[in-house]
């Protein structure tokens, strides 16, 4: 006779995924970077040789529109520039960009803490896409191959496909025949 295998409840309670960490408490999610390693992630952001102490204008105005501070009607960008360089320095550290925000934070009269929220939640440095493209009529009139002149027309097949070097570059006939002869293999059909 054959025992039947119980069931493993008890093990299946005790199972999680992920090591046991909560969705809280991964990396990577906006809400467990705390505001200096969102600082160092941003300035390092598109910079091989930084060591993510010390923030560029341009790396904080990335940073700034990705959290949504920047928003084009309260704070924009010549704002965040004039607070930046009354610093006279192109970069600043923490301790600095902590002055710059809150600096920013009194002449446009916006709680620091608002600011700082947005920017420890906003994720990590990335690039966010264009959105839709829209195609008008000079697009399409510019990419109707049917209306191409000269050379241009000689480039592309009646279905507007490219032929590729056969449409760039000018090959001699080599079959025999002299240059310009019009009546091309119609010798053998005359007779």
């Amino acid at each position: 006779m054959t025992d039947s295998p119980q069931p493993p409840t008890n093990e299946v309670k005790n199972l999680s995924l992920d090591g046991d960490k909560s969705d809280n408490d991964r990396p990577g999610t906006p809400s467990s970077a705390s505001f200096a390693e969102q600082f160092k992630t941003f300035a390092k952001f598109g910079d091989p040789k930084s060591d993510g102490r010390q923030i560029t204008l341009s790396n904080s105005d990335k940073w700034m529109k990705q959290a949504k501070v920047i928003d084009g009607k309260k704070i924009t960008t010549t704002d965040t520039g004039i607070a930046f360089k009354k610093y006279k320095s192109t970069k600043l550290g923490i301790v600095d960009y902590k002055k710059f925000l809150e600096d920013l934070a009194k002449s446009k009269k916006i709680e620091l803490e608002e600011i700082k929220s947005k920017l420890t939640t906003c994720g990590q440095p990335g690039h966010h896409g264009l959105g839709n493209v829209k195609t008008t009529s000079t697009v399409d009139r510019l990419t109707d191959t049917s209306k191409y002149t000269g050379t241009h027309k000689q480039r592309f097949d009646e279905t507007g496909k490219g032929k590729g070097i056969a449409g760039r570059k000018d090959t001699p006939d080599t079959s025999g025949y002299v240059t310009g002869y019009q009546n091309k293999d119609s010798y053998e059909a005359t007779k």
